[in-house]
């Protein structure tokens, strides 16, 4: 393969521009190679050089991989202004990793990659894709002869530095390539790594995505205890030790961790807490969406996660609820309960809805597991999550154990520590929501966490009324409580006049 003219830019030579490739003598081809040198990208570079790999980098803008070369003159890291001698800067088997928007820049990438690689290269895309277009490209490829994985990664900017959670998708004999690289970045919980084999195909991403769908619930069951305290008359000053306090306990986690940090933040313009002058209006990238639709595909409930991606988007109707706000009545959202008691009421109602988001989000996985044959291990999941995710938290030691000493689990709920928390929180539980409905507090994801919890643990729901009205006006017909399961039965109901 004939080279074009560029640039190689390494730490042994100054930064210079030269016509035609420059190469050290000293220095081999590199061992890993990225695409897309935004602040994820480029961290992640740092992250892998740092383990004592040599790193290639390309950027569809030049500037900006020169600059980030020039920033790291003691870094082994290789920069190149064409995509060619990108790909010709790589040991072989190339593994090239994609860190682009997800959808067509990532298919655009890949095929202006193909003319250029060997047969056997690996190609990931560390992205948050959609699972589906994994899978498609995990096929397009491999008739190809080339070899794909789709990368969760999960953890943020500091996360890729220093290490997130991985979450690969793919044949396990790729996987088996670039497990070395793998596990020496990813973070890690008492010496093993927070990174597995997840499965093959679409499996890296699909986990990644419901990973998104709990990170969603958890983050507006905060939100939900901030706006109940809020409305006690807590300060910024009082929420940051509260959120404080909880991290230190069994609360400890990522996001109360950084919740805390946030109501420490003032604001430099006005001198107030920086949480207070920040608009109401949330945002979303898509992996919530998509958490819903896989769950009704398969009919598995996750109305917590639900309930917080609708929060998202009632939250962005800022101008609508602005004006129903001066329209519509409701109470005074003023709550008087005694601070410390409100403070251990709603750590209990937060902990029960966090169990409820994360039981419901591995009832999704297992669920689609099951249908694509991906065989996913719970345990191992739950075990990369423990660190350098955004949803890390103290519990997942316990969700992993639950699962380790029962692979077949049929719900996080019904695990003896988890049941035995469940019952202990339920009665504050109750009382949280009660105390912020008669406040006129909305609390969708606290109250989609108990009806989830009181629906799964009654023998019997009114469904026997609904069945009724399906065999009324559709001949549905039903299965009685008096004849075995699997007959069913129709009645030739009244006419119904007008």
């Amino acid at each position: 393969m004939k080279r074009q003219q560029g640039v190689a830019l390494t730490r042994q030579v100054p930064y210079i521009r030269l016509p035609g490739i420059y190469r050290n003598n000293i220095m081999s081809n590199s061992d890993f190679g990225l695409i897309g040198l935004a602040v994820m990208g480029q961290n992640l570079v740092l992250n892998v050089e740092s383990r004592g790999f040599q790193v290639s980098v390309y950027n569809r803008t030049t500037s900006a991989m020169e600059e980030f070369v020039a920033q790291h003159p003691d870094k082994k890291i290789v920069g190149e202004e064409t995509l060619e001698g990108f790909v010709n800067s790589l040991a072989s088997p190339r593994k090239i990793m994609i860190m682009v928007k997800a959808g067509g820049p990532v298919d655009a990438v890949i095929e202006s990659l193909l003319p250029l690689l060997d047969k056997g290269d690996i190609i990931i895309d560390g992205g948050n894709s959609l699972y589906t277009d994994t899978e498609r490209r995990d096929k397009w490829l491999g008739d190809l002869g080339f070899r794909f994985i789709g990368a969760g990664v999960s953890g943020g900017e500091e996360g890729a530095r220093k290490g997130p959670s991985i979450m690969p998708g793919g044949p396990t004999s790729t996987w088996d390539v670039m497990k070395p690289i793998f596990e020496s970045i990813s973070a890690k919980v008492d010496g093993e790594p927070c990174v597995t084999h997840i499965g093959t195909g679409g499996a890296g991403h699909y986990v990644k995505m419901i990973h998104n769908g709990i990170e969603y619930g958890d983050m507006q069951l905060i939100c939900e205890a901030y706006n109940i305290f809020k409305a006690a008359g807590f300060t910024p000053e009082e929420l940051a030790t509260v959120f404080t306090d909880w991290n230190n306990g069994d609360l400890e986690s990522y996001l109360i961790q950084i919740t805390a940090k946030i109501f420490e933040q003032n604001d430099p313009e006005t001198g107030n807490a920086l949480v207070d002058v920040i608009l109401d209006t949330a945002g979303q990238k898509g992996t919530g969406k998509w958490t819903l639709i896989n769950a009704v595909e398969n009919a598995v409930v996750i109305s917590t996660i639900n309930a917080a991606v609708e929060a998202r988007i009632l939250s962005s109707m800022k101008d609508k609820r602005v004006t129903a706000s001066v329209i519509l009545q409701g109470p005074k959202a003023e709550i008087t309960t005694d601070k410390k008691d409100l403070v251990k009421k709603v750590h209990d109602a937060l902990f029960a809805s966090k169990i409820i988001s994360y039981a419901q989000g591995l009832d999704l996985i297992t669920a689609m597991g099951e249908e694509k044959g991906w065989g996913l291990d719970l345990a191992k999941i739950a075990a990369i999550w423990r660190g350098g995710c955004i949803i890390r938290a103290r519990f997942l030691n316990d969700i992993t154990d639950a699962y380790r000493k029962d692979p077949k689990l049929s719900n996080l709920m019904l695990a003896p520590f988890f049941t035995d928390l469940l019952n202990g929180f339920q009665q504050n539980w109750r009382e949280v929501i009660s105390i912020a409905t008669l406040a006129g507090i909305p609390v969708p994801a606290f109250s989609a966490s108990l009806g989830y919890y009181d629906s799964y643990r009654s023998a019997v729901l009114p469904a026997n009324l609904l069945q009724a009205q399906r065999d009324f006006f559709g001949a549905h017909t039903y299965e009685r409580t008096d004849k075995p399961r699997g007959e069913f039965f129709h009645t030739n109901w009244p006419d119904v006049i007008g």
